[in-house]
């Protein structure tokens, strides 16, 4: 479904954003707070933190996005938890009732969690592609709705609809629904919780994972390199998943979620015009140890899935993808702001049974790898600066990774690298003027003449991508 694969990217800055308030002031506080827990706007903890009032999330506390973000997306410790308390936690009265007996039998937040963002843009890139214009404005690049909040006592959601201006559609984007409460295991404190959503990895409350990954927003009209695992977004909006998950201790997190086939965009009852459904069930997995001391904070984890996609149609052979990711993400609080670091390889075996049994693939077996290593360094609220290295490399395979004008590869080679830089003003905790710049070391197994049509250079694609956003 193209058009949520063009704005996988984009929307996770966005969306997350929009879901960027805690209503508690510290990682301290979080540990005690339970899934619809309600505290006093006029508490020491809620007057240090009622500056600004934002979308969406931000109506339910009372709170500013500053109280669960050092800049979006960018979560504190606290914003993790709010995030796994089901997004329930309220500085709002509620409309309730009790029966005869004294049961509560309605519990509604006083407003309506709903939220919408626009983000305007421009691309610019070092090499015009040959046929196209190489400078315009996207306005919008993409405008979404959304139901953010707690739905119910212990249960919250993140639903969006998007539109993005390069498909001229509407479609669902991002969707987490989730259920959660707190217990007791060994003596130590659980947050427990079962979620449904339909993007693997947007569940997670890091931002190491594809779904919520650096760069927080990217171009969607500029040439990317071709090869990408699995997991970093080609199963988004095509799948539902239903998963547990515990953060026992603070300490240690875990999930598994399996995922059941929804593709978006295709003809029900499913038929064989379908392309790329996945199987019947791909497992997914999550790990992470987490520890704060002082000033810093450490989490290390692994992640990953398998999945097997029909080229066409829903029988016959199938290609079985499994990913396997390790990460980590180290934050640093200044004394005016933060530093954080992130890192995360993702290793991707291929058994490519229905690519190579119709010539589509040369080899039976692949391997895919890629690296992706960045820094924020936020000195405000207002500021942002972050810098960033990627690569990808694999087997080289003449028909998977074919010739192609821009988009192909002149020696059947994945391999490309790059760097990235960004600027960020945040005029207000709402709006975000960026400024961002990709470089091309290496494009499609090449430097130049990548793409075994065109004399066009890896660097051609460095591209400078500015843009507006604002949350309302």
């Amino acid at each position: 479904m193209n058009l949520l694969h063009s704005i996988q990217r984009g929307s996770i800055l966005l969306s997350f954003a929009l879901g960027a308030v805690a209503s508690l002031p510290a990682a301290a506080a979080a540990g005690d707070a339970t899934p619809g827990q309600r505290f006093s706007l006029g508490s020491k903890e809620g007057a240090a933190l009622v500056k600004r009032r934002l979308p969406s999330f931000s109506r339910q506390t009372h709170l500013a996005c500053s109280a669960c973000h050092y800049q979006f997306p960018q979560l504190t410790p606290f914003g993790r938890q709010f995030k796994l308390n089901g997004y329930t936690l309220s500085g709002l009265p509620d409309i309730s009732q009790r029966d005869s007996a004294e049961r509560q039998t309605l519990k509604l937040s006083p407003i309506s969690p709903v939220a919408a963002m626009v983000v305007v843009s421009t691309t610019h890139l070092s090499q015009t592609v040959p046929g196209t214009l190489n400078s315009g404005v996207l306005f919008p690049d993409q405008l979404s709705i959304f139901y953010a909040g707690e739905l119910t006592p212990k249960i919250g959601a993140f639903i969006q609809l998007t539109y993005t201006a390069p498909d001229a559609a509407i479609g669902i984007d991002n969707v987490d629904i989730r259920f959660a409460d707190r217990t007791k295991f060994a003596d130590k404190p659980l947050v427990y919780g079962i979620s449904l959503e339909n993007n693997p990895t947007v569940q997670d409350p890091w931002n190491t994972v594809p779904a919520w990954g650096f760069p927080f927003l990217s171009s969607p009209v500029a040439p990317a390199p071709t090869a990408s695992p699995l997991i970093a977004g080609a199963l988004g909006q095509q799948v539902a998943g239903l998963g547990l998950y515990g953060l026992w201790n603070n300490l240690v997190y875990a999930e598994f979620t399996g995922y059941a086939r929804a593709p978006q965009g295709v003809a029900y009852p499913i038929d064989s015009t379908t392309q790329g459904l996945p199987g019947s069930f791909s497992p997914y997995w999550r790990l992470a140890l987490q520890h704060q001391w002082g000033k810093d904070y450490l989490m290390v984890g692994t992640f990953g899935m398998q999945s097997s996609l029909y080229p066409d149609g829903f029988s016959g052979m199938t290609n079985k993808y499994t990913d396997i990711a390790v990460d980590a993400q180290y934050e640093h609080k200044l004394t005016d702001g933060v530093l954080i670091g992130r890192f995360t390889y993702t290793n991707e075996k291929q058994v490519l049974n229905a690519a190579y049994d119709d010539g589509a693939s040369t080899n039976l077996k692949n391997t895919l790898n890629t690296w992706k290593v960045n820094a924020s360094w936020d000195p405000s609220l207002a500021l942002g600066f972050s810098l960033g290295a990627f690569g990808t490399s694999g087997t080289t395979d003449q028909a998977l990774y074919a010739p192609a004008p821009v988009t192909g590869s002149g020696t059947g080679s994945p391999n490309s690298s790059g760097y990235l830089a960004e600027f960020d003003y945040n005029p207000w905790q709402n709006t975000r003027l960026a400024i961002q710049y990709t470089g091309y070391t290496r494009f499609n197994g090449g430097t130049s003449s990548y793409d075994g049509s065109t004399t066009r250079s890896a660097s051609d694609n460095n591209t400078l991508y500015m843009f507006l956003w604002v949350a309302f």
